[in-house]
């Protein structure tokens, strides 16, 4: 869809949205290239308060360099429908006021498709950053919002160069993407030497285990489809222990995942002396876990793609992935929650170290700078 330019739009003024913990990393560097162009570009950053949590919100803003957002939101918590609807209602007049000349939406989440949804219906062209990602999972409530925010886009930024062809299989117009590269490998590659070490990490959580770098497995789950199901979630807690015989696991859980165990009764299957749990950590304790572990379990998509930038083996709890370049390029493995196949990819890293890969295309820690250039070509620049 290509959206005509509208004279009453104030050139120069770029709404930039986030809304949950991934969004914030995603932000950060496109902020920074942005100032950079200040006399080209005003952002105006909306924080839509689906991530509800206001320390874990300041932490990550203060550690990403983010500027506290022009307008706060504060929807907070609900169904996907409720939330999806609060966000709109509240997002319609920021717009109004603002009048910008585009709408900058990262991710999956439902602020993404929320607001996309807002910007379009004003006639207001909508930029998304990270499109073209699929798993083809349409159980997982983040595909159909990737598939919905894709359609309604005027400029599609992809991360690897597989996302254009799933956008050209689904009519959506060449010229409406364009390869830029991962800007959650531009933070990421920003904030390594601030990253803090896992012993750090765990002396503040007032954890005394004794921990080699190196040495042990770094662990998150969170997707309803693996903590919802308490026939689905013994087994992986059951696994989970049976990987802690074979070296220590570092586990900080998620508020709903910590709810989900406990109402389950599976805390006592996780030895307190080789699980160790800890509440869920900041971005830079997140990346020294990382950084040091011997491999990392999960069913997050973010971390597939930062642990085939760091090189650390990544087995993925899910039966599939919107980020094919991590298993292709990089080092991830998907497993499922089949406790075979977990335990074998866990055996191979193991013995032989599981896969290196090779960091890919464009994640470069220049995304961010390229993003920001074609945003200027398209918009500001007369043609």
């Amino acid at each position: 869809m290509t959206v005509e330019k509208n004279n009453s739009v104030q050139p120069g003024v770029l709404v930039c949205v986030v809304g949950a913990r991934p969004n914030f990393m995603k932000m950060a560097p496109i902020f920074k290239a942005l100032q950079e162009v200040k006399h080209l570009i005003k952002p105006y950053l909306v924080h839509t308060g689906q991530h509800y949590d206001q320390a874990m919100k300041d932490t990550f803003f203060q550690q990403l360099g983010i500027p506290e957002p022009d307008t706060d939101l504060g929807v907070g918590s609900g169904t996907h429908a409720v939330q999806t609807a609060n966000i709109m209602l509240k997002f319609e007049p920021v717009l109004d006021e603002v009048k910008p000349f585009a709408v900058l939406v990262v991710g999956d989440v439902n602020s993404t498709i929320a607001c996309g949804l807002v910007a379009v219906k004003k006639q207001i062209p909508l930029i998304h950053v990270e499109a073209g990602l699929r798993s083809y999972d349409r159980e997982m409530p983040e595909e159909i919002n990737r598939i919905l925010t894709d359609q309604l886009s005027d400029l599609l930024l992809t991360t690897e160069r597989s996302a254009a062809d799933n956008l050209l299989k689904e009519g959506i117009s060449e010229q409406r993407i364009c390869f830029a590269g991962n800007v959650m490998i531009d933070s990421l590659l920003h904030n390594c030497k601030q990253a803090s070490s896992f012993t750090e990490t765990l002396r503040n959580y007032g954890r005394s285990q004794k921990v080699a770098e190196r040495n042990y497995a770094l662990l998150t789950l969170h997707r309803p489809s693996n903590v919802d199901d308490p026939v689905t979630l013994e087994r992986l807690i059951k696994v989970v222990s049976e990987v802690s015989e074979k070296l220590p696991v570092i586990f900080p859980v998620h508020p709903r995942t910590q709810q989900k165990i406990s109402q389950a009764g599976l805390l006592s299957v996780l030895s307190e002396e080789r699980v160790i749990m800890l509440p869920p950590v900041s971005y830079l304790e997140m990346l020294g876990l990382m950084q040091t572990a011997k491999l990392v379990l999960t069913d997050s998509g973010g971390l597939q793609e930062e642990t085939t930038a760091l090189g650390v083996p990544c087995i993925t709890l899910r039966e599939n992935t919107e980020r094919p370049i991590t298993v292709t390029e990089g080092t991830n493995t998907i497993v499922g929650t089949d406790p075979a196949k977990i335990m074998q990819c866990v055996e191979e890293v193991l013995i032989n170290g599981g896969k290196s890969g090779r960091v890919p295309e464009y994640w470069d820690g220049m995304a961010a700078q390229r993003i920001v250039a074609e945003i200027i070509g398209r918009y500001l620049t007369d043609n």
